[in-house]
Order: C-alpha cells, then sequence, then structure tokens
C-alpha cells in the first residue's frame, strides 16, 4: 500500500499533486448537492486513471457501484448500511475506520483491504470523541491486523512521519498538513524526503 494516503474534499489539489508522484487518494466530501457530488467524482476520476493513481470514495457506496469507483473508506456509522456482498460481487474494495477494540474486531470479520486507526495524534480535522490514540495503541493495532495494511489518520505531519511508520503503519492518511500548506507540493515532497528517510 502506497506510503502517502492524500485525504481531501479538493479535486483541484488531487489534480496538483498527481504529477508529482501521487498515488493514493481518498475523496472526501461532505454536504454536497448530488449533482455536483458525482461532477467531482468523475472528474477525480479521470485525473486518477490518467496518472495511474487509486481513487477511494468516503462514504458514497451506491454512487461508487454506479459510477464505477473500485474502492471505498467506511465509517463506523456506514457498516450496518452497506451491501457488502453487492460491494464484494462488483470487485469493490473497502477500508475501515477504527477508533476501538470493539470496532477493530467489527472491522476484522467484515475482512476489509485495509483497516484505519485514529487519530493518532490531535487532529484539528473535525471535533473527536477519541482522545489520540498515539504511538503504542498503533503498535498493538499492528500485531491484531497482521497483513492487513494499517493506515494512521489524525495529526500527523510531515515531522511525525517517521515515527508513525516505524510504530507500525503501513500508510499514512494525510489531510490538513498538506491540504492547508500554502505550498501543497512542496509539503508532499517533504512527506516523500521523510519517508525515504525510513526506508534507508
Amino acid at each position: 500500500m502506497e506510503k502517502i494516503y492524500l485525504v481531501t474534499h479538493s479535486v483541484e489539489l488531487i489534480r496538483k499533486l498527481l504529477p508529482v508522484g501521487l498515488k493514493l487518494v481518498q475523496l472526501r466530501i461532505k454536504n454536497m448537492p448530488e449533482t455536483q457530488l458525482r461532477q467531482h467524482i468523475t472528474e477525480a476520476q479521470i485525473y486518477c486513471r490518467q496518472y495511474g493513481a487509486q481513487l477511494i470514495l468516503n462514504d458514497y457506496w451506491k454512487l461508487a457501484l454506479e459510477l464505477g469507483v473500485n474502492f471505498i473508506h467506511l465509517g463506523q456509522e456506514d457498516l450496518q448500511k452497506a451491501d457488502f456482498r453487492t460491494l464484494r460481487n462488483a470487485g469493490i474494495k473497502f477500508g475501515i475506520s477504527t477508533h476501538d477494540r470493539s470496532e477493530l474486531e467489527t472491522a476484522l470479520n467484515l475482512q476489509p483491504d485495509y483497516i484505519a486507526l485514529g487519530p493518532i495524534y490531535q487532529t484539528l480535522l473535525k471535533k473527536m470523541r477519541w482522545y489520540p490514540q498515539g504511538l503504542k495503541k498503533l503498535m498493538r493495532w499492528k500485531q491484531r491486523v497482521k497483513n492487513i495494511p494499517l493506515v494512521a489518520i489524525g495529526g500527523i505531519t510531515s515531522e511525525r512521519v517517521q515515527d508513525v511508520l516505524k510504530a507500525g503503519a503501513d500508510s499514512l492518511a494525510v489531510v490538513t498538513d498538506i491540504q492547508t500548506s500554502y505550498d501543497p507540493i512542496g509539503r508532499y515532497n517533504e512527506w516523500c524526503r521523510q519517508i525515504k528517510k525510513v526506508k534507508n
């Protein structure tokens, strides 16, 4: 699984980062009229196909089926509504958010293509009812999920990249650290530099 996992509502940001190497992106859009939402999804699909990147659609599993998006991300609140048999029959992969052990066990029973744990650090993205999970919990999660890719999310900055990877994350979800940067391409490149340091 790719180390950098961009999560964004901005198709424009996706368009900017794909040419410099971005290969994994989640389109996460809330509270948008369906006609406009469909347009954003279609544009993101076109850009990702052009650059050989994987597009993951947050929440909208019915639209994924309809529009041919082959990977979705689901929160715990989405699990009761999603038709997993239909998704599997359509060849759609899925990742699941987790925050505590009961959610982790629920996710594992569904055999997802990745599991996300968060927030690792304090996050500015949204108000969370969970305290920061920390690196020790990330290590325990990796021991439990074994070969399932583990995505760390929440408060991760380029300065924290090495610590989170060393703790066992297979992929790092980034939201505000790149999206709110005055130079998102430069910030993305800094993430790449930090990841290379761990590999070396």
